[in-house]
């Protein structure tokens, strides 16, 4: 007994500890893990060191491994055995024991590195003053990202402002969670305070791409305050009982339109900064060796390269710490029948029906809503014409499901029958000769491996370059790009609901909304619901626009990594993934039986699934932390 008394002693001050400044360890510094507490201040380029260990916390966004994101919620499907930790949130078995996808220790980590380097940072004997001033900015700005991080997955935190000194007691460790109105509070401060010294754009590209800007920073802060005015944390009562031990509620469950007027007022600000700064949607130009390019093959690569094509003009931050390479070899199936011995293609990123008929018909509306599309009949069978080709081979039998859909339809997904652009076929004047896929019982993209291939029937073109090439064996050549996490288009349609949210539908509101349709290939959002929707008027109504930025997010922004948070704030998640997951019967190897609707898995999520649980080794040393409601 006495024994495992110590030992639990000595867990919990480790645990303890994470919050405590003083401790005299090697940082996690990059690049080469030299710089101590002892003397990363002594000169500019220990700081500098400090300055990236700020930066190493950084979570990866789009990593299938970490980013709980990318295939935590309904988007992507895959076998089981391939999916890993992330996939088990999907799968309803997030626990309190080992919580999947846990960032916490992470985080507080990271926060308390920002704190160091802004104590710190003044020291510095061989720096100007201003270029101190830009970093610290940085790093503020980093220190509320990392704070938005745990307050985006577990509500209320414990906020860090100021790192503990060693000489705290145990009961001076064991801090209460802030109410989250406190915590976006805060983070927004913070970015206030980021924003005088940041610049507005990279002036070194080859050493600083990825750092932070005045228009990153201008960008998240939309976002935050986009997050703090949505239903889970405006107005939530579902978290009435979430109380401190002292009795503090930790949630104001009464709605407030002023959150609302503050998000307008922020993403008004994003949106001027950003189109001031050169920022503008991304169109596709024809690089050397891509011949007679259609209006129909150059809306699909503005559509797939606008996160492909690595700082395109639309990205605002990127990722430089992600792979995409390992994720576009994830997403790649066999596509070009010459080179079927390529081992290290997977194709196993499966989007569930569900993903597929969400997007739109090629009217720009709803599929159940178009007059003109025969929603009813989306899973009979249809033969493709040379009106098809550029989107479906010709003479190919396939579901009406995938026929007369919107461009992004067609640029994000791939399925038995479709075209799939790229991979060295660049000429779509001879369409014959493009690559397209087979993906029935027995053929080439079919379910026929056990460890790779698609579960549902569907594939991710979103991901894959289209200048990758397929080469005989292991030859896969991929172009590679840091994995954006903010893109224009996102504030663009942050804008546009928080103009619902405060005035209702307008003018502004459908700009927005439209210069989004518009790079999609699609009319106005107005013109297009009179014309083609049962529900003409449903953009002139705030539940009705709501509902219309809503699918321009899940549609524009598919694959991100954004509909998971999305539907979380929104709290719309609770009905969306309740819903089966739905692929074809990919054994079958005539159209007529593959071609039939099966369930691969019943979805479940409650209440609780809305914010992680604290992991139980975190309550059991601090008795102040308490649990979220239902875990």
């Amino acid at each position: 007994m006495r024994n495992k008394r110590s030992i639990h002693h000595i867990f919990r001050l480790a645990v303890l500890l994470i919050l405590v400044s003083g401790c005299k360890k090697y940082l996690d510094v990059v690049p080469d893990n030299i710089a101590t507490l002892d003397n990363a201040f002594t000169v500019r380029t220990q700081a500098q060191k400090f300055l990236a260990t700020c930066y190493s916390y950084m979570p990866r966004n789009g990593d299938f491994a970490s980013d709980p994101a990318m295939q935590g919620g309904d988007e992507i499907w895959r076998i089981i055995t391939n999916g890993g930790n992330m996939f088990n949130i999907a799968r309803g078995l997030m626990n309190a024991t080992d919580p999947y996808g846990d960032n916490w220790q992470a985080m507080y980590r990271a926060l308390r590195d920002c704190n160091i380097f802004l104590e710190n940072i003044d020291k510095v004997p061989d720096m100007e003053a201003p270029e101190k001033a830009r970093w610290a900015s940085e790093v503020k700005f980093l220190k509320a990202y990392y704070h938005f991080i745990l307050v985006r997955m577990y509500g209320p935190i414990p906020l860090v402002k100021q790192n503990l000194p060693i000489s705290a007691t145990p009961e001076e460790v064991k801090v209460m969670r802030d109410p989250v109105d406190s915590c976006f509070n805060y983070i927004t401060q913070l970015i206030d305070e980021s924003v005088e010294y940041l610049p507005v754009a990279i002036n070194d590209p080859m050493n600083e791409l990825g750092r932070v800007t005045l228009p990153i920073a201008l960008s998240i802060k939309a976002k935050v305050l986009v997050t703090a005015a949505s239903p889970l944390f405006n107005g939530n009562q579902d978290q009435v009982d979430l109380k401190n031990p002292n009795g503090v509620a930790l949630f104001n469950t009464t709605y407030q339109a002023s959150k609302w007027e503050r998000a307008l007022q922020a993403c008004k600000e994003a949106v001027d900064v950003c189109e001031s700064a050169g920022y503008k949607l991304y169109l596709f130009a024809p690089t050397v060796g891509v011949n007679n390019l259609s209006d129909t093959i150059s809306t699909q690569m503005s559509i797939r390269n606008s996160l492909c094509e690595k700082w395109n003009s639309e990205i605002l931050w990127a990722n430089t710490q992600t792979n995409s390479s390992s994720v576009q070899v994830l997403a790649t199936t066999f596509v070009d029948p010459l080179f079927l011995d390529n081992w290290p293609l997977r194709g196993e990123l499966s989007p569930p029906m569900k993903i597929a008929e969400q997007f739109y018909s090629a009217n720009g509306v709803p599929i159940e809503e178009d007059k003109f599309w025969d929603y009813s009949s989306r899973y009979t069978l249809r033969e493709a014409t040379e009106q098809d080709q550029l989107y479906v081979r010709r003479n190919y039998l396939t579901a009406r499901l995938h026929f007369d859909r919107e461009p992004r339809f067609y640029a994000d997904l791939g399925f038995d029958g479709g075209v799939w652009y790229g991979q060295g076929k660049y000429d779509d004047a001879k369409p014959d000769e493009l690559f397209y896929l087979e993906a029935m019982g027995s053929q080439r993209n079919g379910s026929n491996l056990a460890d790779r291939g698609t579960i549902t029937g569907y594939f991710i073109k979103k991901y894959v370059h289209f200048q990758n090439v397929i080469g005989a064996g292991t030859a896969y050549s991929v172009t590679n790009y840091p994995w954006p996490i903010m893109r224009l288009a996102d504030v663009y349609l942050l804008y546009a609901e928080a103009l619902n949210e405060v005035n209702g539908p307008g003018e502004t509101a459908f700009r927005y909304i439209d210069l989004v349709r518009e790079r999609a290939g699609l009319n106005g959002v107005v013109t297009s619901w009179a014309t083609y929707s049962n529900q003409p008027d449903k953009p002139q109504t705030k539940e009705g626009l709501r509902s219309i930025v809503k699918q321009e997010r899940l549609i524009e922004l598919a694959f991100e990594g954004q509909r998971f948070w999305d539907l979380r704030r929104w709290k719309d998640a609770a009905s969306a993934l309740n819903q089966p997951v739905v692929g074809w019967d990919l054994k079958q190897k005539v159209a007529s039986a593959y071609y039939r609707p099966k369930v691969i898995f019943d979805q479940r999520f409650g209440t609780r699934d809305y914010f992680w649980p604290i992991k139980d080794e975190y309550i059991l040393v601090n008795r102040n932390l308490v649990q979220n409601t239902g875990w």
